[in-house]
């Protein structure tokens, strides 16, 4: 049999003459173009040595509590810290504020006001509770009381009539005790006899101060004359009988004393 061609050297074995076993094929070579192949133990330990790498996610350890609970601890006195300095500043601006002093406004050319003066220092514009008002005399309290040396006269013998001021009331009294408020009046029954008003040559005012409890005196010595007002002259003499004297000051009046002329 005629073969059509001579087989490649690299042809895959050839027949033995004797026994028709094929021989082996050429071995291929280890090095040429193309890329090296790795030998079965460097892919193992390459397979080995990454699966103990550590994937990109999901590969880190979260922290434990305790790390959560200190992280709180800190966060927490930061803003403590925080807190105190705000009201620190808040509490130095609001001294700051209230130390200090309002502008006095300065008074322009012109008149000054009236009623805008200030208190003296250490006097305030109320009085003071311990402060006692100055009592008030009442003149209600002052009375006049008339009176006779004696309850009856000789022929001949001129009375003493007697006023009398007291004050009644617990406080002193300023009273005008002179002879513009005085007035001496004897009177028998309706006819009015006599009056110190009715010749009076001059009216004086005379201010004392009567202390409480305390009185004034005044004495008139009366003529046994009669009067009239305007001083006309009276011949008439008041004759023996019962007359009535009353003293008056002012609006206020005794009440009346009794006494005898013989």
């Amino acid at each position: 049999m005629v073969t059509k061609g001579n087989q490649p050297s690299g042809a895959r074995g050839t027949r033995s003459a004797g026994n028709g076993a094929r021989t082996p094929a050429a071995t291929r070579p280890k090095t040429g173009s193309g890329t090296p192949q790795r030998s079965g133990s460097q892919r193992s330990s390459s397979r080995r040595s990454g699966s103990t790498r550590p994937s990109s996610q999901g590969g880190r350890r979260r922290p434990s509590p305790a790390v959560y609970r200190r992280r709180r601890l800190v966060v927490f006195i930061g803003l403590l810290l925080v807190l105190g300095l705000l009201t620190a500043g808040v509490v130095a601006i609001a001294s700051s504020l209230g130390g200090k002093a309002e502008p006095v406004a300065q008074p322009t050319n012109g008149p000054e006001p009236q009623g805008t003066g200030t208190a003296a220092p250490g006097t305030s514009g109320t009085a003071s509770p311990s402060a006692k008002a100055t009592p008030v005399c009442d003149l209600n309290l002052v009375t006049v009381a008339a009176s006779t040396d004696a309850g009856s006269y000789a022929a001949g013998k001129n009375p003493v009539l007697g006023m009398k001021v007291t004050n009644g009331g617990a406080t002193p009294c300023q009273v005008n005790v002179g002879t513009s408020q005085m007035e001496f009046q004897v009177t028998s029954g309706a006819d009015r006899i006599f009056s110190s008003r009715d010749c009076q040559a001059s009216s004086e005012d005379l201010v004392k101060t009567i202390l409480p409890g305390k009185s004034e005196t005044a004495n008139f010595v009366w003529q046994r004359n009669r009067t009239t007002e305007g001083c006309s002259v009276v011949n008439a003499k008041p004759g023996a009988g019962t007359y009535v004297f009353t003293a008056s000051l002012g609006n206020k009046v005794s009440q009346k004393a009794v006494f005898q002329l013989r």
